[in-house]
């Protein structure tokens, strides 16, 4: 069981106020895990990546045992404890402005 963290704005959006568990077959990777999200809730399909290109929305970030994954490649295998469900992958929409 996969746990993920999401920002409180798409825990509206779900309607969903704690981490969400998904199931990924296959190697635990950014895109199966965002994939199975997408899946299963429809309503967050191009809030997290482009839907075209499939690449991570420049103010989204994502974090896992206290390493910055944003800049992995999607098919990358996540962390063993990610994998493992000891460890959530934390979806986090970065900050800017001046």
């Amino acid at each position: 069981m996969i746990r993920v963290v999401l920002p409180a704005h798409l825990k509206t959006l779900i309607n969903q106020h704690h981490e969400v568990h998904l199931e990924v077959a296959g190697p635990v990777t950014q895109r199966a895990v965002l994939d199975a999200l997408e899946s299963r809730y429809p309503v967050l399909r191009g809030t997290l990546r482009d839907p075209v290109t499939q690449r991570r929305r420049p103010f989204v970030r994502f974090f896992a045992c206290e390493t910055d994954l944003s800049h992995a490649a999607a098919d990358d295998v996540l962390p063993d404890d990610v994998s493992s469900g000891a460890q959530p992958l934390y979806v986090v929409g970065a900050m800017a402005g001046g």
